[in-house]
């Protein structure tokens, strides 16, 4: 298997959101788009499935080591050749990597947030540096669209974080801050036991609401100019927002209920989001065609 067929396999194996938009890019795009997010499926595997968190803090550094190998050297893992093959096409910036296993780490500690600013550069790390790096293989011309990518980031950790609460209890991890825990009344036993009560609910509808407020503050971001070169991100945009308006359905209940949507679900918005912005390119009216995430 060569480093691409192993990075595409990664890909599709996944399940993710992400790979319904990968089929519309061009072949270069894609495989960057593949390389990239077989690098996060990776290291977030090592944050979630290895217990101990020793071991995977130092697979974690073995990353690290493999990052700078990519921009300075010769990799040793399939990935990394992708990576390095990536490097020679997209201006990829070798820091932001490092940011993200940063985010990987703070995953394998498990140490509660204590303010919303811990979980705010939680989500940039994790989130917002995957579409700073993402933009750069779409292309873009304006400064704004970095601005959209990283509040769009933050946009798809907190859906993400909302319908993951009851699986990440289970990991140790409570991603909501204790500052804001405190002010709803939420007690971590309610978190542990899906003890629904109308506090948690408040405070989960909330962040819920902050995830609406950070796809819109995307959208206001998204320069015009660059609109059809991130159509990809507005097809992801668009699946994670359909995950948001179903957990709204059910009151963010997801002791009881599931927020994730199906593949056909997928599948099916990303062609209609591909169908309308594909209308968008042709006409350029925004008016007709404005920038929305329902589908």
């Amino acid at each position: 298997m060569t480093p691409q067929q192993y990075c595409e396999q990664r890909t599709r194996d996944s399940g993710s959101s992400f790979f319904y938009a990968f089929g519309f890019l061009p072949d270069i795009k894609r495989r960057g788009m593949m390389a990239l997010y077989a690098f996060c499926r990776e290291v977030d595997d090592v944050a979630d499935e290895i217990a101990d968190a020793t071991e995977a803090s130092r697979q974690i550094a073995v990353w690290r080591d493999e990052v700078h190998a990519v921009f300075h050297a010769q990799p040793s893992h399939p990935v990394g050749f992708e990576l390095q093959w990536a490097c020679q096409h997209f201006a990829w910036n070798e820091e932001l990597f490092y940011e993200l296993l940063d985010g990987m780490l703070t995953d394998i500690s498990a140490v509660a947030f204590v303010k919303k600013t811990d979980l705010t550069l939680y989500c940039y790390r994790v989130a917002g540096v995957v579409g700073l790096l993402s933009i750069e293989i779409f292309g873009y011309q304006s400064r704004h669209a970095r601005s959209f990518a990283t509040h769009l980031g933050e946009a798809l950790q907190f859906t993400n974080i909302l319908r993951d609460v009851a699986e990440d209890i289970e990991r140790g991890r409570i991603y909501l801050p204790q500052q804001d825990r405190a002010r709803y009344g939420v007690v971590d036993q309610d978190l542990m036991q899906g003890n629904v009560t109308p506090e948690l609910t408040s405070l989960l509808t909330d962040y819920g609401h902050q995830a609406e407020k950070s796809y819109q503050q995307a959208l206001q971001q998204l320069p015009e100019e660059d609109r059809i070169s991130l159509r990809p991100s507005i097809m992801m945009a668009a699946i994670y927002y359909a995950q948001l308006a179903k957990m709204q359905d059910f009151g963010f209940d997801v002791w009881h209920h599931s927020g994730r949507i199906s593949s056909w679900q997928k599948m099916r918005i990303a062609w209609r989001v591909w169908r309308y912005e594909k209308k968008f390119a042709q006409t350029h009216d925004s008016s007709s065609y404005p920038l929305r995430l329902r589908f």
